[in-house]
């Protein structure tokens, strides 16, 4: 090998740029597990959110479709006279692993036939499906009694 001082500077450069580029590719490498981990923590946040709306508003349809095609089920008998007055998350979407998350929620609601409003806790199971590129919901809807 010509010692450095003889080499052309071409040689010098391109040899300074290979090896910043080999840096700049190290340094970004672990960067892109951290950005999708971060998508998927976003796309959790909004699933959450969506479906806490959806419930909470009422449209329990809208709310089925963030249950997992496996798990879904008819609307049980009752639910158009439920009204839910509040919908409080009490622990904010917990990933339990890569692919899985629980959320506890405290849900107040009415039950406008014989007007009595009754509360009750949800632990929320959701689970990562890198197919759909989507969090689906496992634990069911809530068990309004």
């Amino acid at each position: 090998m010509i010692p450095t001082m003889l080499q052309p500077p071409i040689l010098r450069m391109s040899y300074r740029l290979a090896v910043l580029l080999g840096l700049a590719a190290a340094l970004l490498i672990p960067g892109c597990g951290k950005v999708r981990e971060e998508g998927k923590s976003n796309a959790l946040e909004a699933a959450t959110t969506a479906y806490g709306s959806a419930i909470r508003w009422g449209y329990y349809e809208t709310a089925l479709g963030y249950l997992h095609p496996d798990k879904r089920v008819e609307l049980p008998a009752g639910f158009e006279s439920i009204r839910v007055t509040s919908y409080d998350v009490v622990q904010p979407p917990l990933r339990q692993d890569e692919d899985g998350a629980t959320q506890v929620v405290r849900i107040e609601y009415l039950h406008e036939d014989v007007q009595r409003v009754k509360s009750l806790t949800d632990r929320q199971t959701w689970r990562y499906d890198p197919e759909a590129k989507g969090w689906w919901l496992y634990s069911g809807l809530p068990a309004f009694r």
